[in-house]
């Protein structure tokens, strides 16, 4: 019998659920359960493939072609689970099958609403998992007392009723804010958010509570008196400085045992301070070496957006006995080269859009020009080859159509199966493709294998009429998908220049290293240090 554990939250939105959820689940993954999450989005939109990243982060994609938020990629990294279609839902998704049905004449006539039939899809959602893992979290996104979040959190009541109480354990999430002027913490968002949850029929097991201070007693038993639960099951989450810090945390407060106690689980094995997974976290980006990486894009304001890039090379620098410093420049910042001069290391990333381009293509030429090491990712792959190609190649207006359609030399073109889509969401070359890569390239030093898989998520590809000019003018294209379309690209007379069409930084996990962030810190170092 499978056992579900629902995160909500309350008083304000980015609390961390999916990082609580994550964490809770490795520590029950080191008690010896098979652990698998789930998360709902409250939005409207089907899946957050057209949003701008400032509104909700980067888009992870999943294996199997689905957009999704960045949450299922800290599922990834702390789970070391594959997510899929499975693992994501949003309001938009949830009614758009709902009313598909109702149009297909699956409800027989009877008038469709919020509930039943809403909150019937949603709760068949949650069990999805059933009959594959012991565990399923599942994290609902928004903040209790949202419109929108309303069918869920009735989900969740209704859900609670119909199972076994041994089945379910629910956790809220809450801000506990320190005033400064009263030098004091306040429990009565708190109170508020668990009361509202109360009021929609959620009874909360557990209050995490993000704080900047610790949480004394007194104020423990105040949350516990006024939220109904038990005080041994009112947990601070403190900030720190690196997420992979927190399931250490939540064992010190024995929130996996105080889990497995409500429901009636025990652990099928040991854990303690000693397994590999906290001896990582203690050495994790503590170290005297320091690595200076610089991300060049157009969302540098928000590192969100890049949040898998960001912590794959912590990852693969903390696998070097190396810190790295992560430095984001915006694309359109006059000083943007000075900056990168600075730095052993280049990566500009994927994105959409004309904005900020040619501030990539001269962070590129920078980078090839003065032997720092490159990477370059799906967007950043296609900018490299539209700076070889005018700076290399001499064809002076070589751009991608993407960013101007009349160009003469069209280095970069969209697919011709793309050209006539009508919808943007969902359409593009998504999830997990297969590529051939040659022996004797960096590549297949990197990969060590003549085949890989990776993900990807653009439309966009590099033109095959122009791929003699680049050899000709040193860049090579190393790897193929179908042996037609180029999906590596790199440079022989340079320490590290490297193009990848897809996106490497999806694959990447707190244990499982990915070889390309590896190598070109491997590189940034010999230059650097």
């Amino acid at each position: 019998m499978t056992k579900y554990i629902f995160i909500t939250g309350g008083v304000v939105s980015s609390l961390g659920k999916g990082i609580s959820g994550a964490s809770i689940g490795k520590l029950l993954q080191l008690h010896g359960f098979k652990v698998n999450m789930i998360k709902f989005d409250p939005y409207i939109n089907v899946d957050p493939g057209t949003m701008n990243p400032y509104q909700h982060g980067e888009v992870f994609v999943t294996k199997d072609g689905i957009e999704a938020d960045l949450d299922l990629g800290t599922y990834e990294r702390f789970l070391n689970i594959c997510t899929s279609k499975a693992n994501t839902n949003t309001s938009g998704d949830i009614y758009k099958t709902v009313i598909t049905k109702e149009r297909k004449g699956c409800y027989n006539g009877e008038t469709v609403q919020v509930i039943p039939h809403i909150t019937d899809e949603i709760k068949k959602r949650f069990m999805v998992f059933k009959n594959d893992y012991d565990i399923s979290i599942i994290e609902i996104g928004g903040t209790v007392g949202d419109i929108e979040g309303l069918p869920f959190m009735e989900a969740v009541r209704q859900f609670q009723l119909e199972n076994n109480k041994k089945d379910i354990f629910s956790i809220h999430v809450t801000l506990m804010p320190y005033i400064k002027g009263a030098h004091e913490l306040k429990t009565k968002p708190t109170q508020h958010s668990v009361n509202k949850l109360r009021e929609i029929g959620v009874l909360p097991d557990m209050i995490m509570c993000r704080t900047e201070y610790s949480i004394n007693i007194s104020l423990k038993q105040k949350i516990s008196l006024f939220c109904n639960v038990s005080v041994e099951n009112v947990i601070e989450i403190l900030d720190v400085p690196l997420i992979y810090y927190i399931p250490k945390a939540l064992y010190n407060q024995k929130v996996d045992f105080l889990i497995m106690k409500s429901l009636n689980i025990k652990s099928k094995k040991r854990i303690n301070i000693s397994c590999p997974w906290f001896k990582k976290v203690k050495t994790y980006n503590k170290f005297n070496k320091i690595v200076k990486i610089a991300i060049v894009g157009k969302y540098a304001g928000l590192r969100d957006a890049y949040k898998s890039i960001d912590e794959s090379l912590k990852i693969a620098a903390t696998e070097l006995k190396v810190k790295a410093e992560i430095y984001y420049f915006s694309s359109e910042d006059k000083s943007l080269l000075k900056n990168i001069e600075k730095c052993n290391a280049v990566l500009v990333p994927g994105g959409f859009g004309n904005r900020g381009i040619d501030g990539k293509i001269k962070a590129i030429q920078c980078a090839r020009e003065k032997k720092i090491p490159f990477l370059g990712i799906c967007l950043g792959m296609q900018c490299m080859v539209i700076e070889v190609s005018r700076n290399l190649a001499k064809l002076t207006d070589a751009n991608s159509t993407e960013f101007d359609n009349t160009t003469k030399y069209p280095v970069i073109k969209i697919l011709d199966k793309q050209k006539n889509i009508k919808y943007k969401g969902g359409t593009m070359r998504l999830g997990s493709y297969k590529s051939q890569i040659k022996k004797n390239t960096l590549a297949y030093s990197i990969y060590k294998s003549t085949e890989i898989e990776e993900r990807h998520r653009h439309r966009y590809e590099i033109n095959p009429k122009f791929i003699d000019i680049l050899e000709k003018s040193g860049l090579f294209i190393t790897a193929y998908c179908n042996g037609v379309l180029p999906e590596i690209a790199e440079m022989k007379n340079h320490p590290f220049f490297i193009g990848v069409q897809f996106h490497p930084e999806f694959n990447s996990s707190f244990i499982r290293v990915h070889p390309i962030f590896k190598r070109l810190i491997m590189a940034a170092l010999k230059i650097g240090i």
